[in-house]
């Protein structure tokens, strides 16, 4: 239960009114009691102010409204009025750079959102978007104030509205470390990024309760929205760590990655990785035959510096991979296909996901590194029934309207559709490259030599031989590497082990790259 201290008697003299602020300030730091700080210990979990300390840079923590308190009454509320009101909101740095930080306080009135809680949260949320610097989000709270009814629910309004209003403008990071429940957890949903910390943080628009009553399905609370569940399966969160201390310290490297806002660039690292360092290991990573498997994470650690990079939503749609990664110390966003996870094809979720990473990359002004080794898109009745097309559609128009440089690479197969969406010189990269290694067609040798010449292998003597020779005769025609470059469709045939240097030579050349959209209130892309 939350306890109402009193403040001290006011002071008659200056000084006794400064001795009278600290003692205020004092029990505003040590929060409600120090039984509800060891509750919250007991369940594992920090408390807003230690989270806080965790994130930003010792020291530079500035608050906000630290002496708020609600003014709603009923229901017991005028008894209980806790500075801060459950909510801690201010700025700091990270590694050196403002920060913008909200945090909910479940000790008091169990993070719960009423009418002041929202007013401060609407009060930073404005001065990050003013001051133009990233805005993380502490999120530890039971949802709307019960108590104060729909003015708590209005709240949360106001935070959607500027969810929206800062969406693409600056970076956005909501950190679950509790519960999450009901219209709470669109804002999350918002947001650029999105962090969980495993058994406890959840996310649900219903809990297990109402699910059970209205379904008859019997759930956890970690079952239906933990953290597993949004990283694996519905593709929600973007990270899960196991514990918060981890969580806090990536959100702190993410931030490293991030531009302060859309108008900036990312920062850059100084590396002691050699720009023309080659990537002799490449040729081993990759085999040449475009059935085998191999791990594209490798290939992008062997091209980045220091061999460093951080995957998002790295749990879900594993068919692609989407990372954020220096080169010669300049952020790079990589989609790339993963030929380990259903032979690297495109299928819905991977579409949704490479198309959001993309867009957010070309809000930020982080260019696009492609990797191809894609056999097409995933054929099947649950994929056309489930709109791969419409899916599909969201990550060509994502492409098609990134004004950030562009360079695809080519690195074995690129067939069909697929080929074209994942960036290809057509829809507009602006530098296109290709390995030896590559085959770009409509479609696979032997898929094609079968509808070109069905009727000659039909008719055959020997059907198996004619069709093993008509095979040979498409690659040898139409696949070959350098079909596509001797048609200026690719714009070099490159040696894998120099691929870090000429990227980077590209990047280089590409960063006062100016391209305009034409003018329109915004694009309606496919949904």
């Amino acid at each position: 239960m939350t306890v109402l201290r009193e403040a001290p008697v006011a002071a008659s003299d200056s000084k006794g009114r400064v001795a009278e602020l600290h003692a205020i300030r004092e029990q505003v730091l040590a929060g409600p009691s120090v039984a509800a700080t060891e509750a919250q210990h007991a369940k594992g979990k920090l408390t807003a102010r230690e989270r806080i300390a965790l994130l930003l840079d010792e020291g530079s923590f500035s608050e906000v409204e630290p002496l708020r308190r609600h003014r709603a009454v009923g229901f017991g509320l005028e008894a209980k009025k806790p500075y801060t009101d459950g909510v801690i909101t201010g700025w700091g740095t990270v590694h050196g750079r403002t920060v913008f930080v909200y945090a909910h306080d479940f000790r008091i009135f169990g993070g719960a959102l009423g009418e002041a809680h929202a007013q401060k949260i609407h009060k930073i949320m404005d001065m990050a978007i003013a001051a133009g610097a990233p805005l993380v989000s502490l999120n530890d709270g039971a949802g709307a104030r019960i108590q104060e009814g729909v003015t708590a629910l209005a709240g949360y309004g106001g935070i959607f509205q500027r969810n929206t209003r800062a969406s693409g403008v600056i970076p956005q990071i909501s950190v679950m470390l509790g519960p999450c429940a009901g219209g709470a957890a669109y804002s999350p949903a918002l947001t650029d990024f999105v962090f969980m910390v495993r058994e406890t943080s959840q996310m649900f628009i219903t809990g297990p309760d109402v699910v059970q009553a209205v379904t008859g399905e019997k759930i956890s609370q970690n079952g239906l929205g933990g953290a597993d569940v949004h990283s694996e399966i519905s593709g929600v969160s973007h990270f899960a760590y196991d514990d918060e201390r981890t969580c806090l310290e990536e959100v702190r490297f993410l931030l490293s990655l991030l531009p302060q806002n859309n108008r900036e660039t990312p920062p850059v690292e100084p590396t002691e990785d050699p720009m023309d360092r080659r990537c002799e290991a490449l040729l081993d990573l990759v085999p040449a035959d475009g059935n085998r498997p191999y791990d594209m994470r490798k290939v992008i650690a062997e091209i980045a510096d220091e061999g460093q990079f951080m995957e998002v939503h790295e749990r879900w749609a594993t068919n692609v991979i989407c990372a954020l990664t220096r080169l010669d110390g300049q952020v790079v966003g990589i989609v790339a296909n993963q030929p380990q996870s259903l032979a690297g094809v495109l299928d819905i979720h991977a579409s949704e996901k490479a198309a959001r990473f993309v867009q957010l990359c070309d809000a930020f002004n982080i260019p696009l590194v492609t990797l191809l080794d894609v056999p097409g898109f995933l054929p099947g009745v649950d994929q056309e029934h489930g709109g791969i097309i419409r899916h599909g559609a969201k990550l060509l128009y994502a492409y098609c309207n990134a004004t950030v440089p562009r360079i695809s690479l080519v690195l074995r197969k690129a067939y069909g559709g697929a080929y074209i969406v994942m960036d290809s010189r057509s829809v507009g990269a602006d530098l296109a490259f290709a390995w030896p290694t590559n085959e770009i067609a409509v479609m696979g040798a032997e898929g094609a030599a079968n509808v070109i010449f069905r009727r000659d292998i039909a008719a055959a003597d020997d059907p198996e031989a004619k069709r093993v020779e008509m095979v040979q005769q498409y690659k040898d025609e139409l696949m070959h590497p350098y079909y596509a470059a001797e048609r200026g469709l690719v714009d070099d045939v490159i040696d894998p082990a120099a691929t870090r240097e000429v990227l980077i030579r590209s990047l280089q050349m590409l960063r006062t790259k100016h391209a305009d959209l034409p003018a329109r209130k915004h694009g309606n892309p496919p949904q």
